[in-house]
């Protein structure tokens, strides 16, 4: 793993070309690889444990884990015979199956805030629904999210607007995250309209150093949201349960009204939660919010699994070990080669950047580098360390960083930037 493979891409190519006929740009969302190297493969064939091949076999160590949701590892054996023995009873049925009742009961005990739980599919799901809930509860509109965060893909939170309108986001404003007078400003302009405050449990945004939350502000914010008569909601769906075996913020003596959670409680098959606490209850009952497949029993059996897997296993001391090997492996090699890392956010959950990389012309390099050697990081998103790994992976990991730095040293005159960061950096300068 630590010298260049040759990547074959016979496959993706072709499937690329043939789903630019019937898919709009060929991909859309945040798997489409057009903001990553152009190495990158698009279409992936099958997965196991800590690994995932493309469609053309190439194997990868994979530090994104799905973008979130392989937290045991891919096709974790004890979660996939839960759903097998689901699956031979039935799925998504005229109502739901009792596990329904079983994971509300499961999730209400592991949760600190939480009295009651409610089911959907992706985070965005739960995220709006947590929105909903909250005007519901207070009549109120004013919702506060902080600046750059990401709570899903509904056109009020969208980080691409083509397609929304004003009047969708016409009530959501922004305060800057771990800024007490910036979060009591948007308050303040707020007046008598909060409906609810968001926030995350770490600053996870996209393209910046990751940040921890100040434990003034996350308590600030619950002050406030008590004295304004407003719900506070935690998303949870990208780094829930990788943190804490429940709520992120319980440490901090915060409990919020609302919690949104998704990704990983499954271990890769498709459901998602909104959990909340009686203070919003009656709002949560008063909102119309369904799907045909959110109460889908298959996931439901999966989920129970991997919650209980959660609770008596010590997956999180196992990747928060792991994530702290990578990260001093990684500074070590970066510095042999004279390269500076900025390595940021919980070491389960590392986010990857160059000191002096502004356009990440050497982030690109690097990550394309890496690619080269069977490992598969991003340049600008946080990645997930799963707890299939093992020290080998991490080894092999340092090993092959080891080789594309001394490769990305050896080109790094002629890198150039991304054309689509070119692009994005352009108009962001146009909209400040």
């Amino acid at each position: 793993m630590t010298s260049e493979i040759d990547m074959n891409r016979t496959q993706d190519t072709a499937l690329r070309a043939r789903a630019l006929k019937v898919i709009p740009n060929g991909m859309y969302g945040h798997e489409s690889v057009r903001m990553l190297p152009a190495s990158f493969p698009q279409f992936f064939s099958r997965a196991e444990g800590a690994y995932i091949w493309d469609a053309d076999g190439n194997r990868y160590l994979d530090y994104m884990c799905a973008y979130g949701p392989s937290l045991l590892g891919y096709r974790d054996e004890r979660v996939e015979a839960a759903a097998l023995a689901q699956a031979a009873l039935g799925d998504t049925l005229t109502g739901p199956s009792p596990l329904m009742v079983d994971l509300a009961e499961t999730l209400v005990s592991m949760v600190e805030h939480a009295d009651w739980a409610m089911f959907c599919k992706n985070g965005t799901d739960a995220t709006t629904m947590a929105m909903s809930s909250a005007r519901a509860q207070t009549g109120k509109r004013v919702v506060l999210v902080a600046q750059g965060a990401y709570h899903g893909a509904a056109p009020w939170c969208t980080p691409i607007p083509a397609g929304t309108v004003p009047e969708d986001r016409a009530h959501v404003r922004t305060y800057m995250y771990n800024d007490v007078p910036s979060l009591e400003a948007a308050v303040a302009a707020a007046g008598d309209d909060l409906a609810a405050i968001f926030a995350s449990p770490f600053r996870h945004d996209a393209f910046i150093d990751q940040e921890a939350p100040d434990p003034a502000y996350a308590r600030r914010a619950r002050e406030l949201c008590d004295l304004a008569g407003a719900m506070l909601i935690v998303d949870e769906v990208r780094a829930g349960f990788r943190l804490a075996r429940g709520s992120s913020w319980a440490e901090l003596g915060v409990h919020p009204d609302l919690s949104a959670w998704g990704k990983c409680f499954a271990n890769g098959h498709p459901i998602s939660a909104l959990l909340g606490s009686d203070s919003c209850r009656d709002g949560a009952g008063a909102i119309y919010a369904t799907g045909s497949f959110w109460l889908s029993a298959i996931p439901m059996a999966a989920a129970i699994e991997t919650l209980r897997i959660i609770r008596e296993t010590d997956y999180i001391e196992h990747t928060v070990r792991l994530g702290g090997r990578l990260r001093n492996g990684l500074d070590a090699a970066a510095s042999k080669h004279g390269f500076t890392l900025r390595q940021t956010g919980p070491v389960q959950m590392p986010q990857i950047m160059f000191a002096e990389d502004p356009d990440f012309r050497v982030g690109y390099g690097w990550a394309e580098e890496m690619l080269a050697r069977g490992i598969y990081m991003h340049p600008w998103h946080n990645m997930f360390l799963c707890a299939a790994m093992t020290d080998a992976d991490i080894d092999a990991t340092v090993a092959a960083a080891d080789a594309a730095f001394a490769a990305l040293a050896a080109r790094r005159a002629t890198l150039e930037p991304h054309p689509v960061l070119v692009m994005l950096a352009a108009a962001q300068a146009e909209h400040a």
